[in-house]
């Protein structure tokens, strides 16, 4: 028996990721539409995330949150859409980084632009990232050597994590446009999973703000 998936989301959050990956994955799911504040601190959605954040997904028993573990846990619950190089592959080791990275130094550092609270450069080495301009340099480097994180073949679970937060930050301007990022988040954005779900999650945010009058 076909256990029931369950993603818990907002289209106006990361959960847009989430859904990118489940898209990719092309496995029936129900989704869950949480509003900001009451409905994402309601008892129900504490008992699933503690965090009261989205996104979510229920696989059965199974609850995983946070965005990164949403996209590794997909990808190897369904080993045959090759979302992930298998275990044992060498390519498993720039998974695992990049996908890391993006969780990681990427997540901090964008994070820490945003708000004015990246770690003064007598301290950086105390933070994960390092620097910021480490941190672009890096991404620029890993997304100008090759089509994929992984390799020419082997698009990932990684790139829909990196390729999407790459994409959000050159749209709000917390990552510079630089033409590496353009051309890589160009080819990712093309793929049909990616339009799917960025029509699924447009469409439920003009009817979120229909509702609201705004």
């Amino acid at each position: 028996m076909t256990e029931t998936l369950t993603f818990y989301t907002n289209p106006m959050s990361r959960g847009r990721i989430a859904r990118w990956m489940l898209e990719e994955v092309g496995e029936p799911y129900e989704t869950v539409i949480l509003g900001y504040g009451e409905e994402m601190k309601s008892p129900d959605y504490l008992a699933i995330n503690p965090m009261g954040k989205v996104p979510a997904i229920r696989h059965g028993d199974t609850v995983v949150t946070e965005g990164a573990a949403i996209c590794a846990y997909l990808a190897d619950m369904f080993p045959d859409k090759g979302l992930a190089p298998p275990p044992g592959n060498p390519r498993r080791g720039s998974y695992y980084r990049w996908l890391f990275f993006g969780a990681g130094p990427l997540e901090a550092a964008v994070t820490g632009k945003a708000l004015g609270l990246l770690a003064p450069p007598e301290k950086s080495a105390m933070a994960g990232y390092g620097t910021f301009e480490d941190v672009m340099d890096t991404l620029e480097k890993a997304v100008s050597a090759g089509p994929y994180l992984c390799g020419e073949q082997q698009f990932s679970a990684a790139d829909v994590y990196i390729g999407a937060q790459i994409g959000w930050g050159m749209m709000f301007g917390t990552i510079e446009p630089r033409p590496a990022f353009a051309a890589y988040v160009g080819r990712l954005q093309s793929r049909p999973a990616a339009v799917r779900a960025r029509e699924i999650d447009d469409a439920l945010m003009a009817k979120m703000k229909a509702e609201s009058g705004q």
